[in-house]
């Protein structure tokens, strides 16, 4: 299958699991092509990666950098699943301490092209120094990325928005219906990335960087799913070439192959599962690095016993934010599985109804490839985002909040999940997921997209 004479390509994520898991599936994709990968990141992150096929271990070659000691950050945090929210600013600053390592990997491997994340803002003049071109790979949506407009609008001064108040209307080379905005509330939590931080570089300099830095862009999408947002980036946006990848689903022959994967746990779990009657079961996640306040922690959870329907709850670190009472009161309703559950595994079993997620774009993914139906809470960055553009598609349900602080409450949890598993109502809702298993299951057409920029990597930057 593989072509001859593949390309050395070096790919470089952020140091979080929803960049970092993106960046390996499209190592894979392109090894399947015959390009020779160097995957880099840190020792810790690289032993909890999904283990490779055997078939691809020969093209994919782990580089291990290992972080400085940074003065805040926690002994062996090395991603942000490690860390609480206000100390991943620390860890950018441990990732702009590997530049002096990076700079000794690349002279040594001479590659014809780094992709690399949002967060290398000094790559790009490394690489060129040594001639090697450079392309972003975004995990953020087409239409985060459209969004937020382009540092090209910004240097020419037709993007002056700067308050947060600026962001809580669709940008003016949106179309006039779009719904595509944040919410006030929303924008408070995400403000502090647009100022300098303690890393000493804004999380809105380090993306203008990689943009700008780049030879063409890569983005996490398709042309069936956000056709507008791609078309808009390239006419109106972007200066350099945008490249969807499609949306990267993980493949269904592929068991999930974590360090963390316990076959006696599955077990345990599916025991469960099969007791339950058909799509009535809530399955709860809210990634590896979002959090819950402990007051929305309790409004979930009562929500979620005040519904009535039993409920999967996979919970990363629940100690002291669920009510007194909850899980003795619930212990027939529900099952909690406290830290990594087999995600995948629970989507798709025939118990399973709804998925209340917090719109991480992977979990969107791997729940609409099963036919999933969603009730959406974001909880922060590009997630709001999301979660508009699911809705401006009829996809999924979003939890009520309050417009002023973003609170909600018990009851809106109860009624969301209910209209969605229960009611007549809800039938659109779970139809429009089964719609949409069709484009994001899709394995045939997604790789198609792979097979299109192996062969524009090979035109443009090595062999034919």
């Amino acid at each position: 299958m593989a072509p001859r004479n593949g390309l050395r390509i070096v790919l470089f994520p952020w140091l979080a699991f929803g960049h970092l898991i993106p960046y390996l599936e499209l190592s894979k994709g392109l090894a399947k092509r015959g390009h020779h990968i160097s995957f880099i990141s840190t020792p810790r992150n690289i032993e909890r990666l999904p283990k490779l096929p055997h078939n691809l271990s020969h093209l994919i070659n782990f580089v291990k950098l290992d972080l400085p000691p940074v003065a805040n950050l926690p002994e062996g945090a090395e991603a942000t699943s490690d860390l609480p929210f206000d100390k991943i600013q620390y860890l950018k600053k441990a990732l702009d301490g590997l530049e002096g390592s990076f700079a000794c990997f690349l002279e040594s491997s001479a590659p014809d092209l780094i992709i690399y994340d949002f967060s290398h803002h000094w790559l790009e003049p490394i690489a060129a120094k040594h001639g090697v071109p450079c392309a972003y790979f975004s995990i953020f949506i087409a239409s985060t990325l459209a969004f937020f407009g382009s540092p090209w609008l910004r240097m020419a001064g037709e993007d002056t928005r700067t308050d947060p108040e600026h962001f809580t209307v669709p940008p003016k080379w949106f179309p006039s219906h779009s719904n595509l905005a944040f919410r006030l509330y929303e924008m408070f939590k995400i403000s502090n990335s647009f100022c300098e931080s303690d890393s000493g570089v804004s999380d809105i300099d380090r993306f203008n960087s990689a943009v700008l830095g780049a030879n063409f862009v890569v983005v996490r999408s398709c042309e069936e799913f956000e056709g507008d947002s791609l078309r808009i980036m390239r006419e109106k946006l972007y200066r350099v070439p945008v490249i969807p990848i499609g949306l990267l689903p993980p493949s269904s022959e592929e068991e999930d192959t974590s360090e963390n994967n316990d076959d006696g746990e599955w077990d345990n779990i599916k025991k469960w599962l099969d007791k339950q009657r058909e799509g009535s079961v809530v399955y709860i996640a809210f990634g590896s690095e979002s959090e819950l306040s402990k007051e929305e922690m309790h409004e979930v959870a009562l929500g979620l016993e005040l519904s009535g329907l039993p409920f999967f709850w996979a919970l990363r670190n629940p100690a002291g934010l669920l009510p007194s009472g909850f899980e003795s009161r619930t212990q027939g309703q529900g099952f909690i599985c406290l830290g990594w559950a087999p995600q995948r595994k629970i989507l798709g079993h025939p118990s399973v109804g709804v998925f209340l997620t917090h719109c991480g774009w992977s979990s969107v993914i791997e729940a609409l490839a099963i036919g999933c139906p969603l009730v959406l809470l974001p909880l922060s960055i590009d997630q709001p985002l999301i979660a508009r553009l699911l809705l401006s598609k009829n996809i999924g349900v979003e939890i009520p909040r309050d417009e002023g602080d973003g609170s909600f409450t018990r009851d809106s949890v109860a009624k969301s999940l209910k209209l969605v598993v229960e009611d007549t109502e809800g039938e659109l809702h779970r139809a429009k997921a089964r719609e949409m298993k069709q484009l994001f299951g899709d394995k045939a057409r997604h790789d198609r997209y792979v097979d299109d920029f192996d062969q524009y990597l090979r035109i443009n930057y090595g062999c034919c």
